[in-house]
């Protein structure tokens, strides 16, 4: 004979929101940076780099670094890839994600990367 026990739903669902707020920090834990200060979610990080400075940030497994800036063009190296940007241009594709220019101003440059969730 077998005796099987019923697992309560409330329980499977704590479980399984403890399984992903665990997830949730491990990816968060991962992202690092140097005259950057960064904001991420689950797909989706905005990089504030310091203009002046050497500034890098490792975010979503890869590396962003600001390369510079003049006017309201920036230029930056998302996965080893250098991207020039504008404020207002359509987002660009480079290695899985959309890296778009969120502001730039004597002191700051921000810059959104996210996943690709197209490809």
């Amino acid at each position: 004979m077998t005796i099987r026990r019923a697992t309560s739903a409330p329980a499977r669902r704590a479980a399984g929101l403890l399984a992903g707020l665990a997830l949730g920090a491990a990816l968060l834990a991962g992202c690092s940076s140097e005259g950057a200060e960064t904001d991420c979610g689950l797909d989706a990080c905005t990089i504030t780099f310091d203009r002046g400075v050497e500034a890098s940030a490792r975010i979503l497994g890869v590396e962003a670094k600001l390369i510079g800036a003049e006017g309201d063009q920036v230029t930056v190296e998302v996965a080893g890839e250098q991207l020039s940007l504008t404020v207002g241009q359509q987002a660009t594709e480079v290695a899985g994600f959309q890296v778009s220019l969120d502001s730039v101003n004597d002191q700051q440059v921000v810059v959104r990367v996210a996943r690709d969730l197209s490809a």
